[in-house]
């Protein structure tokens, strides 16, 4: 018999025996607006190379999904890195550090290297010939010894130091073209997917830009300045204290200095917390604090540690939750599935916000409301509040930055901070960990301990969270006064047993199997630290309990 039955798309149908995904890719493509790049066959994501078997089911991820867009990306920084192989000579050929996203792209640095337009069209023109030539991405699996010792005689020292950490024997690279790499993640294809991409230099180095999902273009660049800034000074401070990726963290771990690493971390978020607390202080004007930032971003505890800053200067902070200004559960407006959307800005009553906080500038006593989730109306307790000359309102929310919020107030009066958990940490020069996961593991293990919802929710409720960020808050980060990044570069070594107990219940046949395992496999890499030696005032303590603070 030459054909096999597969379900394609929901739909049996059958396929020649021995044909490959990229070859049912390539027939499926007009059916579909964006290029195919990978595939989830029976709930586990796959590469096109894989040849099909009876019985398969498949379903196509094109570079319009997350899974989809990460390959590209991926595909694309091995691509630049053969370019940057090719184009300098041997004597001359520099680490090749992916440090960040910015404004969809990735900001990079070529060790020693400022950012030279010369130097970025040959690396360009490199990579166009590449893509030109339909080069394959061939993965090879290598023993771990022998990888090791390639990654120190090609200059790889980060990747030699990773792998000393890796249980497993064997480890796949890839090949292209003769340049051997490692990437955590799969692959797309060949390099003939990879057509749309632009590399600028940005700042001290370059950006290499993917295409939108939603427009599959590369839209014009915006840069991000204070983001640009914020980031540049944390990556700086890691690589200055040998954070800076996981063998960094791991080594600190295995010579028994984590505990220093944890007082060096909580240090220097302190040392930011009380640099801002000044700044407010130094503004006579400022009676708002307004603080935004996208989910798990720590934004409680960050707000009660910089009341304590703020008390040490004199002033008399009080804290203001918009989420109890939401409007009752029967007026709150919905997606387009008729989903209750929590985050949209007309959730909030607006208007009483405002007639309040005019009143309390005023020097009015006003009654403080609060929201009952359980039965969605907003209740008045007896709660009431007035403030003084040295009274100052910490006022937390999603849409704080956006001043449509806040309209009437006097825009002296407000100072805007922005926080997020911005991953610093990478796996190595190649390989980011995306900011985004450390949020997502964050939320998994608060849901779980305060919420009760397993993890299976949290991821499958994740890209709907991501939505409403994406509309609501990453738009308005630019007009902070201050940004501030939540991170801790030792967090994901606390974590790791809290998410790997909640991840190994998620069952293979569960939609959310996939990213599970993908975050199970992310945390293969990292040594376990304790979590007693955790300060109870850090931000962290919000997300795996023992705070000492309300949250």
């Amino acid at each position: 018999m030459d054909e096999w039955m597969v379900e394609l798309e929901g739909v049996e149908c059958p396929i020649q025996r021995e044909t490959t995904l990229e070859e049912l890719a390539e027939r499926c493509q007009p059916d579909f607006q964006a290029p195919i790049v990978l595939a989830v066959v029976n709930n586990k994501l796959a590469e096109l190379t894989r040849r099909i078997t009876n019985g398969d089911k498949i379903h196509f991820v094109t570079t319009a999904e997350t899974p989809g867009s990460e390959a590209y990306e991926r595909s694309l920084l091995m691509l630049l890195n053969k370019a940057v192989y090719d184009v300098l000579p041997p004597e001359n050929r520099r680490r090749v550090i992916a440090h960040f996203s910015i404004d969809r792209g990735v900001f990079l640095e070529i060790e020693g290297c400022q950012s030279d337009e010369a130097m970025k069209e040959q690396i360009q023109a490199r990579m166009e010939e590449l893509v030109e030539e339909n080069l394959p991405f061939r993965k090879f699996s290598m023993h771990v010894d022998a990888a090791r010792e390639y990654f120190r005689k090609n200059g790889m020292q980060d990747k030699d130091r990773m792998f000393r950490y890796r249980r497993s024997s064997y480890i796949n690279l890839y090949d292209l073209d003769g340049y051997v790499d490692y990437y955590y993640g799969y692959m797309v294809p060949g390099t003939g997917v990879l057509k749309k991409f632009e590399l600028l230099t940005y700042e001290r180095g370059f950006t290499l830009r993917t295409p939108d999902r939603k427009k599959q273009e590369i839209t014009p660049f915006v840069p991000q300045t204070k983001l640009y800034s914020l980031m540049l000074t944390e990556t700086d401070f890691c690589e200055h204290m040998h954070c800076a990726n996981v063998a960094d963290i791991n080594d600190r771990i295995a010579s028994g200095h984590a505990e220093d690493l944890i007082l060096e971390a909580e240090a220097r978020q302190e040392a930011r917390i009380a640099e801002i607390a000044s700044q407010i202080a130094a503004k006579t004007n400022v009676k708002f604090v307004m603080i935004a930032g996208p989910s798990s971003s720590g934004k409680t505890s960050f707000s009660h540690r910089l009341s304590v800053q703020l008390r040490t200067r004199g002033l008399v902070p009080h804290p203001v939750a918009v989420d109890d200004y939401f409007v009752d559960r029967d007026k709150t407006p919905r997606d387009e599935n008729g989903e209750y959307d929590f985050e949209a800005l007309e959730g909030v009553d607006i208007e009483q916000f405002n007639r309040d906080m005019n009143a309390l500038l005023e020097g009015q006593e006003v009654p403080m409301p609060t929201f009952d989730f359980l039965e969605g109306k907003r209740t008045y307790r007896g709660n009431t509040l007035k403030i003084g000359p040295n009274d100052i309102l910490v006022i937390e929310g999603i849409h704080c930055l956006n001043d449509k919020l806040s309209y009437s107030l006097p825009q002296e009066s407000k100072f805007r901070i922005y926080i997020s958990a911005l991953t610093q940490l990478n796996i190595d020069d190649h390989n980011r960990i995306h900011t985004t996961d450390g949020r997502l593991i964050r939320r998994m293990i608060r849901d779980a301990r305060t919420r009760g919802h397993n993890a299976k929710a949290t991821i499958a409720r994740w890209q709907s969270v991501r939505r409403g960020e994406e509309k609501n808050i990453f738009p308005y980060q630019e007009k902070a006064d201050v940004m501030f990044n939540s991170s801790l570069a030792y967090e994901f070594s606390i974590m790791k047993p809290f998410a790997e107990q909640l991840l190994y219940a998620i069952s293979e046949t569960d939609p959310e199997y996939m990213e599970a395992n993908r975050l199970l496999k992310l945390f293969d890499y990292f040594l376990t630290m304790s979590p007693e030696s955790v300060p109870r005032n850090s931000l962290l303590k919000e997300f795996i309990g023992g705070s000492i603070f309300p949250v």
